[in-house]
């Protein structure tokens, strides 16, 4: 008897990424009710399932979607304004403009291009850390990707959503409180870093994210001016730091970790807490490269980021598995960070370093169903004989024909279904940015 599905994805090659690293040539994949059903052979599954609808992947490659473990979505608005400067004149330049920009409603318009960017470039859900997350979140809800974002915590003078950081616990609290559980998310707190919160705040903000459970999530050693500024103030470099006050573990994600002792690395370690890599950043900003295969020879989770578009310039993700494929061979061997450890960062690392590895990542059933369709029949792809190695080193963003979250094709033959691509590109074009 025929089982009722709401999509079938069938014909292509299907990575599952799962921890076998299965390859299910002509492979099949069928969604009910934003999960997955069933992997297998596609004759198979075409004969149990009856879709509702289908994406016939012939000739390409079916992977789990993307997950970009650190980005400032709307920072789309300022691409291209603050290239060539250090981090520290990065910043400088950036919390400046931000309050002269920055509204709820602008936001929103940047949120969109970046939702569509990443829609476009395979990338299924992203940590969002800025500032008016509830307009992001509105976008993420209106065009069906997947957003984790949540309140952020930055004591600067005129912060640029105006609530004074004497009041952002209690807001905070409220924002958490509302929140209904849905699959494929978890709460999260935002912590800027250790530069901009002293240690008590730090400490309250890592109270209130496990009073919920929430993931918290912070910038780290992402330089050495960073380490030397935070030493200088409280005595001890960032990671030893958020060390001694209690805050590294299994619910807290680093963005960057560039600069990191030994000792930091063991400590990272032992107390589970996960790495967002972003190699497109820190090589831009100068910041270094992080330690990424010390990082994981001790045994901790390293997921991909892309960071903002105005450090990077892009949201595309699998310029960032290239990347990270390739710059920690600088040091002379070529085996540091392999091809399919990358793409694996990108997938399956990056969703357990966001704590939701048993949903998110691989293509299994009872995980939702986010996926991504290559199209393989580009010269540049041409012969595959090895599919981590094509992901890593060969293919691009461009390559990516479907995009699919939670069940739902959000991009179909490389055309938005679930956002007015050209209305959001107009309406960030018609923003004013200050010089």
């Amino acid at each position: 008897m025929s089982v009722p599905a709401d999509l079938l994805v069938h014909g292509g090659d299907v990575l599952t990424v799962d921890d076998a690293g299965t390859l299910v040539p002509d492979g099949a994949v069928a969604v009910r009710d934003g999960e997955i059903l069933a992997v297998g052979p596609a004759d198979a599954l075409r004969a149990r399932y009856t879709a509702a609808d289908t994406l016939d992947a012939t000739g390409c490659l079916v992977m789990p979607g993307l997950v970009n473990t650190h980005t400032h979505l709307a920072m789309t608005l300022l691409r291209g304004r603050a290239d060539d400067v250090t981090l520290q004149g990065f910043l400088e330049r950036v919390i400046r403009w931000e309050g002269e920009l920055l509204s709820p409603e602008n936001v929103a318009a940047a949120v969109r291009v970046a939702v569509a960017e990443s829609v476009r470039a395979g990338v299924t859900s992203a940590l969002d850390m800025y500032w008016f997350h509830e307009a992001a979140e509105q976008v993420a809800r209106e065009s069906g990707w997947r957003l984790h974002t949540g309140p952020t915590f930055m004591d600067v003078p005129d912060p640029a959503d105006g609530i004074a950081y004497e009041d952002r616990l209690d807001w905070a609290r409220r924002d958490l409180a509302a929140r209904r559980a849905r699959p494929g998310t978890r709460p999260v707190l935002f912590a800027h870093s250790a530069y901009t919160l002293a240690p008590k705040q730090l400490t309250d903000i890592a109270a209130l994210a496990r009073e919920f459970g929430a993931l918290l999530h912070i910038h780290a050693a992402e330089n050495a001016i960073e380490v030397a500024t935070v030493e200088v103030a409280h005595g001890r470099r960032p990671v030893e730091l958020l060390d001694a006050l209690g805050l590294l573990g299994p619910d807290l994600l680093v963005a960057h970790a560039v600069d990191l002792t030994g000792p930091e690395i063991v400590a990272l370690a032992r107390s589970g807490t996960s790495v967002a890599h972003c190699p497109v950043s820190n090589l831009k900003l100068g910041c270094g490269i992080a330690p990424v295969p010390r990082l994981l020879s001790a045994g901790v989770t390293v997921g991909l980021g892309t960071d903002g578009a105005v450090s990077s310039n892009t949201l595309d993700l699998l310029g960032a598995v290239r990347q990270a494929a390739l710059v920690h061979k600088a040091g002379g061997d070529p085996t540091a960070v392999g091809a399919e450890q990358a793409v694996r960062m990108a997938t399956i690392e990056g969703a357990r370093a966001l704590g939701l590895g048993g949903q998110l990542g691989s293509l299994e059933p009872g995980k939702r169903a986010d996926l991504i369709v290559l199209d393989l029949d580009s010269p540049h792809l041409t012969p595959r004989h090895d599919r981590w190695s094509m992901l890593a080193y060969a293919a691009r963003s461009a390559d990516v024909r479907d995009t699919v979250v939670d069940g739902r094709v959000l991009m179909r033959d490389r055309v938005l279904t679930t956002l007015d691509e050209a209305a959001a590109l107009r309406a960030l074009s018609d923003l004013e940015v200050p010089a």
